[in-house]
């Protein structure tokens, strides 16, 4: 279940830029479940991936591939290829191979991306002979197909798109998302492919996107699990008739915006999407001593079963979120400069609770579907946001019953 309105948007095409998809029967038989990308043989293309020690088969293939001016992207949901040995990696291989194959390319122009239940085996089988299907329905337009193609626990398919001018020129941005549950980015089991138009340097779009990765998926959490697969990748086909962008530029600090604009979304519709998510809750933590002390207490509000349970009730129990402030580990915190708020309302003040506070003025806070806490610590002027959602009983079901 949703929360709040997450109607997919109009996707711009992208020149230089084309999703094909197909159906493999992975692990149902009813979608498709294989995405093929094609960009043009000039484009960038920049990736980041899962900090998880165990990363997934396909992961290491794309991080080596991504060297060799990467064409292709293929995409599976329904296996994750994860936890597999060095089987894993020769089906990894065998994949990118057979999709060079049927484009007339080479297997190390393939970055492979799998997302799904870890620890089985892949079937390479399969996915070769859906491949021809997915090749030949390679067009611009099919952004909403491939959206629906990576999604698994997902309940609707996310994207965004817009568009913005450099020099009387249009340069578009389109990007699609999946990922509901093991969210705890420093990258976790989401998958993003975003493709741009504008002409931009491999290492340049590299640099972009990593900031904007840390700004966006690095700020979502559903239940403070790292995948084995994350990854997210920018593609910039250079198709757009406005002028290269160049690092320092105004172009560049524009592009650089939207960019983070669009990771910025994707990764709230993850949180949108959470597994039995019934909440958003925003978590913003400000006069903090820096950026990572900031992003530290917000992160471990965030994790709280006990927190999240209790949005989840609608219950102001500020007393967990106290607590989660308090073993967050910050050094010397000084309890009376604390503030921490449900929205308008204080709750924390000089050390415990706020004199003006009431029950039912909490209480009116957690019923609603969008939240945010604030916590000012009193310590500095770093201010980081942290997007969440609560725990509610289909959480457990979805998980519980993920592989039957």
């Amino acid at each position: 279940m949703a929360v709040g309105q997450c109607d997919f948007p109009k996707m711009h095409e992208v020149m230089g830029i084309s999703l094909g998809t197909a159906c493999a029967g992975i692990k149902q038989t009813v979608k498709d479940d294989i995405l093929v990308i094609a960009m043009a043989g000039d484009a960038s293309c920049a990736a980041v991936f899962t900090q998880n020690a165990f990363c997934a088969a396909p992961v290491h293939v794309a991080k080596a591939h991504l060297a060799q001016s990467p064409r292709w992207l293929l995409v599976n949901s329904g296996n994750a290829n994860a936890g597999t040995g060095e089987q894993g990696m020769q089906d990894a291989l065998s994949s990118c191979a057979n999709l060079a194959d049927v484009v007339g390319g080479k297997a190390q122009q393939v970055l492979p991306f799998s997302t799904g239940v870890i620890g089985q085996p892949l079937p390479v089988d399969k996915i070769k002979a859906a491949l021809p299907t997915a090749v030949g329905n390679l067009v611009q337009a099919n952004w909403d197909k491939a959206a629906r193609a990576i999604m698994t626990t997902d309940t609707f398919p996310k994207g965004v798109s817009q568009m913005l001018t450099l020099d009387g020129q249009t340069v578009t941005l389109t990007g699609i998302s999946k990922g509901a549950g093991m969210i705890q980015p420093n990258m976790a089991t989401m998958l993003g492919f975003i493709a741009t138009d504008a002409k931009i340097d491999q290492t340049l779009l590299q640099n972009c996107l990593a900031l904007a990765v840390e700004q966006s998926f690095n700020r979502i959490t559903v239940d403070g699990d790292t995948s084995t697969n994350d990854a997210c990748v920018l593609i910039a086909s250079g198709a757009s008739l406005a002028p290269e962008i160049l690092a320092g530029s105004g172009h560049y600090r524009i592009f650089a915006d939207a960019v983070l604009a669009v990771c910025k979304r994707l990764a709230e519709l993850i949180i949108r999407d959470g597994e039995g998510a019934t909440k958003l809750i925003r978590i913003v933590v400000s006069e903090a001593s820096n950026d990572d002390e900031a992003v530290r207490v917000a992160k471990t509000i965030a994790h709280s079963p006990l927190v999240k349970t209790a949005f989840f009730a609608s219950d102001p129990n500020w007393g967990r979120i106290l607590a989660a402030v308090g073993r967050a580990g910050v050094e010397n915190m000084v309890l009376e400069d604390v503030q921490i708020y449900l929205d308008a309302v204080c709750i924390v003040r000089n050390g415990g609770r706020a004199d003006d506070y009431t029950e039912e003025a909490g209480q009116q806070v957690m019923a609603q579907e969008e939240i945010t806490v604030t916590v000012k610590l009193g310590r500095g002027n770093a201010e980081q946001e942290v997007l969440t959602c609560d725990f509610s009983y289909d959480y457990v079901k979805i998980n519980a019953e993920y592989r039957t």
